[in-house]
């Protein structure tokens, strides 16, 4: 699978206490009408637990110019999202308070509508409740053979 290119996202989740965040790239359309999405996360990793626990956040989709951005939001150990992106101009959904990048290509604010186990990880289901505005050009970045590369 490792061969099959991919899009990079970050999906951000506000929990009351701190806001965290992930790079993912197990991320997709399911439907159009309504708009449904899905994420696939480690079962086992604190990102899902706290996903489960809100039942919302949003995806943000990596312009090719984020590589360092995905780089830390995919670090082990790595701090609370809002210090990661204190350098980078941000603003909060207005439905889920995440965080939205703003020189991301394009955030979805999400609400879990199901999650299902499968193996090692949990797929979430969910509703696409708000289009944040932001104002990423270019192309995407895509993840493919463990590298980041560019498109477009």
């Amino acid at each position: 699978m490792a061969l099959l290119p991919v899009g990079v996202t970050v999906v951000t989740v506000a929990d009351g206490r701190d806001d965290v965040g992930a790079t993912v790239t197990a991320f997709g359309s399911v439907s159009a009408d309504p708009p449904v999405v899905s994420v696939s996360l480690d079962s086992s990793g604190y990102m899902a637990e706290v996903v489960e626990e809100t039942g919302a956040f949003v995806v943000n989709v990596l312009s090719g110019g984020q590589r360092v951005l995905a780089g830390r939001f995919a670090a082990e150990g790595r701090p609370s999202a809002r210090l990661l992106v204190t350098d980078q101009a941000h603003h909060r959904g207005e439905r889920t308070r995440a965080i939205v990048l703003d020189d991301c290509l394009a955030a979805l604010e999400c609400s879990v509508r199901q999650s299902v186990r499968v193996g090692d990880h949990v797929v979430f289901f969910a509703d696409v409740v708000g289009l944040p505005e932001v104002k990423g050009t270019g192309g995407a970045l895509a993840r493919r053979s463990g590298r980041y590369h560019s498109l477009g």
